[in-house]
């Protein structure tokens, strides 16, 4: 009799558990936003425009003025336009004419200082032509400088668009230039500003008269420089 042997089950190896890996996730990737086909239009335009150094130094001027935030941007359209029409503006009365309005209004305001600027908007700079002390007698070493129309000074500038457009602003007077300095020496705290001639588009220059306060009538004075500011210029 043939006794069969047992066999003794082995037990299952051991599987060392498998350590699963998590997937990094991929870095979403950022399109960059696709310039406005009308944005790339205007500046494509712009720089079809700019065909001169005239046409670059009035891209270089609004630019400047738009940065530094001194004026209002809607007035772009009236510095354009008298700058372009430069050519076709009424010219300043030689010095010697204007020696007497200029007196005759120091007189009549009672003023501390009288200047007379001539502008040319296409170099954005102005020479002082004439300078008055409050007694009539000229100061000759500030006649002849030249300094830009506008500048860092929110006041000037508000004053250059406000004389664009026809109007003479009268406002407490903060100085920004060599002349300036020169009038703030002569007590000058109060200044108002009327373009020559004195009508809307019409720029050849501008006379500014200071004070040492506010003066009382400001309408009349206005219409005091505006009266100068025509026998000013030459048309």
């Amino acid at each position: 009799m043939v006794t069969a042997k047992k066999t003794t089950a082995k037990a299952p190896a051991k599987v060392a558990p498998v350590k699963r890996r998590t997937p990094k996730p991929k870095p979403a990737v950022v399109e960059a936003p696709k310039p406005s086909t009308d944005a790339i239009g205007r500046v494509t335009d712009l720089i079809k425009w700019v065909d001169s150094p005239f046409k670059l130094f009035t891209v270089i001027l609004l630019g400047f003025l738009a940065f530094a935030g001194y004026f209002a941007w809607d007035s772009r359209q009236v510095i354009l336009q008298a700058i372009q029409s430069q050519d076709k503006m009424p010219q300043l009365a030689k010095q010697e004419a204007l020696i007497s309005p200029a007196r005759s209004l120091m007189k009549d305001l009672d003023g501390l200082v009288v200047l007379v600027h001539k502008a040319n908007l296409v170099t954005n700079s102005r020479t002082t032509v004439l300078a008055l002390n409050g007694d009539g007698s000229r100061e000759k070493a500030m006649e002849g400088t030249v300094t830009s129309l506008f500048n860092a000074s929110a006041d000037r500038n508000s004053a250059m668009v406000a004389m664009l457009n026809g109007e003479v602003l009268c406002e407490d007077f903060s100085p920004s230039s060599k002349v300036g300095e020169w009038g703030a020496k002569q007590g000058v705290k109060f200044m108002c500003r009327g373009s020559i001639p004195p009508d809307m588009g019409k720029f050849a220059g501008y006379v500014a008269i200071g004070f040492k306060e506010k003066p009382e009538d400001i309408v009349a004075l206005k219409t005091r420089i505006n009266l100068a500011a025509t026998d000013m210029s030459e048309e």
